[in-house]
């Protein structure tokens, strides 16, 4: 009787990921070689490469699936397309961070790998581009309803504004120990009315209101 023939695991960017994710997590270290890394999941070492270069270039991709993950929910919920900028701001990053606090074990360590904040910042070069790119689309559509040019908000300005933003609310979430992350939920609200509501030159009520709120979270920290 002919011997049978392993069955190769078939490979894909999601897969991956997920044995990337599990492996750090299970090993509490990142692996060192991806020889090593295919031969102990049951791949062949150019399998890898089909879909990523290298390791730094996976964990860039990890941050990219989920700035996919979270536009294919919105893009999966029909009222969204209804929505204004600053609701589907808002939308955008309570749905970014429910992403994240489900994979907060691994985002926290990749976070952390490094000493350096700048090489831990390295892994997030494909999710500024996508940050700023989304941001940019919202200011376009509200550029395209004001008839003269200058109501319209600088495009550039806006998104690397909604790029820092991000990085704030990062923070903010790392180290955020309320039940459920729900202070990350009041500073995600709190951020995004604030920055609309300074484009939009209504009354500073709003960035009082938010920076009252970062003191106080400051304060008892």
């Amino acid at each position: 009787m002919p011997a049978k023939t392993k069955t190769k695991k078939k490979l894909d960017q999601h897969k991956l990921i997920s044995l990337y994710m599990d492996y750090v997590l299970t090993h509490e270290k990142y692996p060192k070689s991806v020889y090593k890394f295919a031969k102990d999941h049951d791949f062949e070492e150019n399998d890898f490469y089909q879909f990523f270069g290298s390791f730094e270039a996976l964990r860039n991709g990890i941050w990219t699936a989920f700035f996919e993950n979270t536009t294919s929910l919105m893009h999966k919920n029909e009222e969204v397309s209804q929505y204004g900028s600053r609701e589907k701001m808002l939308t955008f990053f309570f749905t970014f961070f429910e992403i994240l606090s489900a994979n907060r074990s691994y985002v926290l360590m990749a976070l952390a790998e490094h000493e350096d904040m700048m090489k831990n910042m390295n892994q997030l070069k494909g999710l500024r581009k996508n940050i700023k790119s989304f941001a940019k689309e919202l200011i376009e559509d509200d550029n395209d309803d004001k008839k003269f040019n200058f109501l319209k908000n600088s495009e550039s300005v806006f998104s690397e504004g909604a790029w820092i933003q991000f990085l704030f609310l990062l923070k903010f979430w790392k180290d955020d120990t309320s039940p459920n992350f729900e202070k990350t939920d009041v500073a995600i609200e709190k951020s995004v009315n604030t920055i609309f509501d300074v484009f939009d030159n209504t009354p500073l009520e709003k960035v009082f209101d938010f920076g009252k709120f970062l003191y106080k979270e400051q304060m008892n920290r």
